[in-house]
């Protein structure tokens, strides 16, 4: 581990003396996720071995930014250098824009140094969405989807057009409850929904032991959301909680359910849960603009924020571009999606662990 000084800042490694600090950091910062608390590197480490490169810089003993990296490498390939593998963002944290060209560099320095492919950041955009376009016209963009939330549950019921108020009572007519845990049996729950339809959308599903490394690390700042009827468990989320922001990385419902609405009722148990302990944003996650996912989140209204990520090589910024792989995609995901339960349940965790969407 080498300490650099670029001017008056020190860019270093964080030690775990540093982690109470870098979590107090990241909770004040405006532009932080949960996914920059130092709990995800720790589940990272824990449940699938990468190595984390976490860069602090210093101004006077004071952290003054931050850069959580991680490599992933599938067996004999190169791999990546990632500010954040499995989430929506990533990326420096500062509040000295000084700061942020050398814990970059040292970042660049990293990718070189362990010979990565490149280097991803994920970072929310600068940019202002453009709310005069249309969906039409900014289809297949990245977005995060936030709704702002009011002093209570019963104010937001009160906020939302009849149509989706109908739509959430019709859940509760339909007998689904919500309610929240984070012990084992909340997680068994919701790996099992998570196998069955990660299989029928033909992605590999993450490891058990991801989820339960997640909710070890976290603690009272993660829950899962369960939807039951007739007391079995159709539907399941998890909720990462940093600051007065209550973040949704994962969420799914049995496809056999859907005629009882089960995604109302376990969306408006995490919204309105988030809403009366005192959270003041919902994030919904990561969605294309004009697919499904975008339209059930835009109904609750959430507001779309562009995601602006970047990957540099040796020689600097790569242009985006379609590739053989992407094209192949819908192939398969498609026979993915075919193969027999046992099959993709055995081998899903030892693919998803190298892929860092």
């Amino acid at each position: 581990m080498i300490n650099t000084v670029e001017k008056e800042f020190i860019i270093r490694e964080a030690i775990s003396a540093d982690y109470a600090a870098w979590d107090l950091f990241t909770e004040s910062h405006p532009n932080a996720s949960p996914y920059h608390l130092i709990a995800w590197k720790k589940a990272i480490e824990e449940a699938y071995f990468h190595e984390c490169f976490y860069l602090i810089a210093e101004h006077n003993t004071k952290i003054v930014g931050i850069l959580p990296l991680v490599k992933v490498s599938p067996p004999f390939l190169k791999g990546s250098i990632c500010s954040l593998p499995f989430c929506d963002i990533g990326g420096p944290l500062v509040t000295e824009q000084n700061a942020l060209p050398p814990l970059l560099a040292r970042a660049k320095t990293i990718s070189q140094t362990h010979s990565a492919s490149q280097l991803s950041l994920r970072e929310n955009s600068q940019l202002a969405f453009d709310e005069k376009k249309s969906d039409k016209d900014l289809k297949g963009q990245k977005v995060r989807m936030i709704l702002a939330l009011p002093e209570s549950s019963e104010a937001l019921m009160k906020s939302f057009k009849s149509k989706l108020r109908s739509q959430i009572k019709k859940a509760e007519k339909n007998g689904i409850s919500y309610t929240q845990s984070n012990n084992q049996s909340a997680i068994d729950a919701f790996y099992s929904i998570m196998q069955a339809n990660m299989r029928l959308l033909g992605s590999p599903v993450h490891s058990k032991k991801w989820f339960e490394s997640v909710i070890k690390h976290y603690g009272d700042n993660a829950k899962i959301g369960l939807v039951t009827k007739d007391d079995t468990v159709i539907g399941a989320a998890i909720v990462l909680l940093c600051a007065n922001v209550a973040t949704v990385p994962w969420a799914s419902t049995l496809n056999e359910f859907n005629k009882y609405s089960p995604n109302m009722g376990l969306y408006w148990g995490l919204i309105g849960s988030a809403t009366d302990n005192g959270y003041n944003t919902f994030d919904f996650g990561r969605s294309t603009i004009g697919e499904g996912t975008y339209r059930f989140k835009k109904q609750w209204g959430a507001k779309p924020a562009l995601l602006n990520w970047q990957d540099y090589d040796h020689n600097g910024l790569i242009e985006p571009f379609e590739t053989g792989a992407s094209k192949l995609r819908p192939f398969i995901a498609s026979t993915w999606s075919k193969l027999p339960a046992s099959i993709t349940n055995a081998l899903g965790p030892l693919l998803r662990r190298y892929i860092t969407l």
